[in-house]
């Protein structure tokens, strides 16, 4: 990391380099709102010459997962551990979509199997749902370094595999956790407040599928009185089942 003034960061951006404004947080857990804004500045390499990839081109879900493990489509790949393509029942009803991968998912390469994965699991269960009824995906299928958020590139490489996820399961409900993810199936702004996107029943592209945006449990292990909001919002996506 590079403390870069504002001159310096003016020049890289002449140059053409790619910056991303990073913020650092502990490794524990996912992605998530509600953090800390840095100072510092990351720079972020993007990749050449890359392969075109179509959400279209799969055969099965496996093939989607073996493609994210061997998936070199953005500098990501050189500092994971695991990749995480996702788990769950191939034919759930609901898809519960994160934003990256935290450490422990790294070294897994399973989805939401830290401290955020265990408050998931109760927020399933409370549905009445086992975790192996839904299927769990994330929008980046690697850890960006010291968990910070993915720059828009990296989103841009790994949205065919979760869009050929979607289209493959045909939930009948897609929860989005967290405010990158939900931007990246909404298409929304940048800076589009998770307050402008949880609370109403959206669509996903134009399959019609019901899309309920709530926070991150990373988020909610840092802010415990927002809990009953998130319980608010699994409502909403439940009643969106009858």
């Amino acid at each position: 990391m590079t403390i870069l003034d504002r001159r310096r960061t003016q020049i890289l951006g002449q140059m053409g380099i790619a910056i991303w404004k990073s913020r650092l947080y502990p490794d524990e857990g996912a992605t998530g709102e509600g953090r800390p804004a840095g100072n510092r500045i990351e720079l972020v390499e993007e990749p050449e010459n890359i392969e075109i990839v179509d959400s279209g081109q799969f055969a099965n879900l496996e093939e989607v997962a073996s493609a994210v493990r061997g998936c070199q489509r953005c500098p990501l790949y050189r500092e994971r551990k695991n990749a995480v393509p996702g788990r769950g029942n191939p034919a759930a009803d609901w898809m519960f979509i994160g934003e990256a991968p935290g450490r422990d998912e790294d070294l897994q390469g399973l989805p939401f199997v830290g401290r955020s994965g265990q408050l998931l699991t109760s927020m399933i269960s409370a549905l009445g749902l086992a975790r192996d009824q839904v299927f769990i995906a994330n929008a980046i299928k690697c850890r960006p370094p010291n968990n910070r958020d993915p720059a828009e590139h990296e989103v841009e490489q790994c949205k065919p595999y979760l869009k050929a996820q979607i289209d493959m399961v045909k939930p009948r409900v897609i929860v989005a956790l967290g405010r990158i993810s939900a931007r990246l199936l909404l298409d929304a702004h940048e800076k589009t407040p998770m307050s402008e996107l949880r609370g109403a029943v959206h669509r996903y592209e134009k399959t019609g599928i019901p899309l309920i945006v709530t926070y991150h449990p990373a988020y909610l292990l840092r802010s415990p009185d927002q809990k009953r909001i998130a319980w608010q919002d699994l409502l909403l996506a439940r009643s969106q089942m009858n």
